[in-house]
């Protein structure tokens, strides 16, 4: 299920290799002391969800990531929270929103050990919802959080780790997420796995080197669609003004605890595009209908639509499918024709494409994709389309595709009923569905081929719903990119166990006890010379106030006029 700000999806499992990393499914051991949590706490538009991590100590190689994992309770379930409703409701009343979230980090308080609260960092993104509000309404509740959390909660929290992130951030990070449980960021020699040549951004143009390919992500939710994918090798552009833009939509990061290896530094390009999601283009697409239907009944005096006697046929609905569309005052009915090639090609100029090289969807900048060497996955509607009703999720096929929403767009709608009546769709799949997936079908089609441009012999998109029977959420891209510096912590703390213990084995315990008795014969000294400086400064003052004492009688007598002086 997408969330409409973006990125929360949900991913098949694929890749058997990694599956007992991914598959601890155990309740989390909060007795071991050397477990390390994390929480992220995620504001959408909808409402608010908190996410507990958890992770062991690193293991000491500096090309390894953390090994994060989403904590579970004692019942092996995710320790999860959600309220409702977003935080941006709280825009007027922004002295509410630590209140607003307080029981959700009670919430995680109570599932981590209180031991380890002070070194948990807790980080509070907000997406979509708060976005939309104006800055100075963003920055009060934002400053509440900032003041009020402390107080009542002793997690690892500053200024910083309150924000609202852009639309890129929310992309790079589920891009991290999925890929991280794809074990794509493990960099270990396999010849089994398919590898891309990359030239590490920012440096030498002729600086390059061999690891193991990503994943891209396509997403489309009911109102928008995204697209992420690591760009392997420097792109060129066409014009300034295409620089510029495309500068907004690359991300250039180092997910590695070291900012002077290369090894993982990504270059990944992100977009989302509003308006393009399934429900959205169908909306546009009756919007257009109902505007060019009503101009032409009144400049040719028609009344096409008014009536289920003369409806508008659409060849984007299965046949003989009866509907209505349009506000109150216009409203007009519509008949399915089941055309499936008729609908892509009326869908095509919704695209808004453009002539320009190297563009996409709304004439978006895209950077060339090298196709052959490439992975996609497909969630949401990519997957919905595919399975739901013509179930065939997974590995996709454009040809069979297309030819499977040709047969269901030309199905008669009393059929199409009569299945789905009897159970023959998936669980999931509700009458809604039936009506629209024809042309979301070529909805998805369109977008696919014609707006990103993929060829229509692309073998490598897999359409997804899981990853090894579970969510991903962007929210764990985030925390894998926001503590990537604390395996370097580990990493020290080792070096000065092993330096300590080289050093504590390298002298034989007799030896040890000889440098414990120089060191007390040194003490010892110290004290002695001390005691002689203070007995000679003594000395030298009394001596001092004898002297004072006879000068001063011996001023005494030469004053006085009765005391005989022998010389």
């Amino acid at each position: 299920v997408i969330i409409i700000s973006g990125w929360c999806v949900f991913v098949n499992a694929f890749v058997p290799r990694h599956l007992a990393r991914v598959t601890d499914v155990e309740a989390t051991d909060i007795s071991n002391p050397d477990l390390n949590y994390g929480l992220v706490v995620d504001c959408g538009s909808s409402g608010s969800r908190v996410f507990v991590y958890c992770w062991p100590q690193h293991n000491g190689n500096p090309h390894d990531l953390l090994d994060i994992r989403q904590m579970r309770d004692q019942h092996r379930k995710p320790v999860v929270m959600k309220i409702k409703p977003g935080i941006s409701e709280l825009a007027t009343t922004p002295e509410k929103a630590s209140d607003y979230i307080y029981p959700l980090l009670s919430f995680a308080a109570q599932h981590i050990p209180k031991s380890k609260h002070q070194e948990t960092p807790l980080y509070i993104l907000c997406t979509a919802g708060m976005r939309v509000l104006p800055e100075s309404q963003q920055e009060a509740i934002l400053e509440d959080l900032r003041t009020d959390i402390p107080v009542h909660f002793n997690f690892l929290f500053s200024d910083s780790h309150v924000e609202v992130i852009s639309g890129k951030q929310e992309g790079v990070y589920a891009w991290i997420g999925i890929n991280f449980v794809l074990g794509r960021f493990n960099h270990v020699d396999n010849e089994d796995e398919a590898v891309v040549e990359v030239q590490v951004p920012g440096g030498d143009q002729q600086e390059t080197f061999v690891r193991k390919r990503t994943a891209g992500v396509l997403d489309m939710g009911g109102v928008s669609t995204q697209i992420a994918y690591e760009v392997p090798k420097t792109v060129s552009v066409a014009s300034p003004q295409q620089e510029e833009v495309a500068k907004n939509l690359l991300a250039e990061f180092n997910l590695g605890c070291d900012a002077h290896r290369t090894e993982h530094v990504y270059r990944v390009y992100v977009s989302t595009f509003l308006g393009f999601g399934g429900n959205a283009a169908r909306q546009r697409y009756e919007e257009n209908l109902v505007s060019k239907t009503v101009l032409q009944n009144k400049l040719l005096g028609k009344h096409q639509g008014e009536s289920a006697e003369s409806p508008i046929l659409d060849p984007c609905l299965p046949a003989d499918l009866p509907d209505e569309v349009g506000p109150p005052e216009q409203r007009l009915h519509l008949r399915g024709t089941g055309d499936f090639a008729l609908c892509r090609l009326l869908l095509q100029p919704f695209l808004n494409r453009t002539n320009d090289t190297q563009t996409s969807l709304n004439g978006i900048y895209q950077p060339p994709i090298n196709y052959p060497n490439s992975q996609f996955y497909g969630f949401s509607e990519f997957y919905y389309c595919t399975e739901d009703v013509l179930r065939m999720g997974g590995d996709y096929n454009a040809s069979s595709y297309a030819i499977a929403a040709k047969t269901y767009c030309a199905t008669q709608w009393k059929t199409l009923k009569e299945r789905f009546d009897r159970g023959l769709y998936a669980s999931h799949a509700d009458v809604h569905r039936l009506k629209y997936q024809c042309f979301k079908s070529a909805w998805m089609y369109e977008v696919f081929h014609s707006g990103f441009s993929f060829p229509t012999g692309y073998e490598n998109l897999k359409t997804a719903l899981l990853v090894y029977d579970k969510e991903v959420q962007w929210t764990l891209g985030a925390i894998l990119y926001r503590t990537r510096f604390m395996p370097l912590r580990d990493i020290q703390q080792e070096s000065l166990k092993g330096a300590h213990s080289h050093w504590r084995h390298s002298f034989p315990l007799m030896n040890t006890h000889y440098l414990f008795l120089a060191c007390f014969l040194v003490v010892v000294l110290s004290i002695m010379l001390y005691v002689l400086r203070l007995r000679r400064i003594h000395r030298r003052a009394v001596f001092n106030r004898g002297a004072s004492a006879s000068v001063q009688w011996l001023e005494e007598g030469l004053g006085s006029q009765d005391l005989p002086v022998t010389l």
